[in-house]
């Protein structure tokens, strides 16, 4: 895919299980305590289960008991965007990643404080995790 945001939804189909397909491109979300790096703590780096950009590090991962992994940063650089989402009767701000505009999760003010107080509630099916030794190839 030589640029993910004009990706047709026809190849993201190709590429994605269904339930990646309906969280990345359909804004959808993950049953709570359901996906496989909620409860998740190895040491290495998530990135877009959709692009294969690098959106957080184990570093900025905790537990928050929210059910969804949550972090408390993005990785460096401009890995992720934030978006207003006033869907199902509320204000939240949406989380996306920068590379493909695949849906992450959503962003809320309620994280460890002496961390800078966000917390970035992301589904797991929206990541893929790559150990530290597999990350650098």
């Amino acid at each position: 895919m030589t640029d993910p945001k004009a990706t047709p939804d026809s190849d993201w189909r190709e590429k994605l299980t269904p339930e990646q397909f309906h969280v990345l491109r359909e804004k959808g979300t993950e049953r709570a305590f359901t996906g496989q790096y909620d409860k998740f703590y190895e040491d290495g780096e998530y990135y877009c289960a959709g692009c294969g950009a690098k959106l957080f590090e184990s570093d900025a991962k905790y537990n928050s008991g929210c059910g969804w992994p949550a972090f408390t940063k993005p990785a460096e650089g401009e890995a992720v965007e934030e978006h207003r989402d006033v869907s199902h009767g509320m204000i939240r701000t949406e989380v996306t990643c920068a590379n493909c505009d695949g849906h992450l999760g959503h962003v809320f003010p309620d994280g460890p404080q002496d961390q800078g107080g966000l917390r970035y509630c992301i589904n797991s099916a929206a990541l893929d995790f790559a150990k530290d030794d597999d990350a650098s190839g």
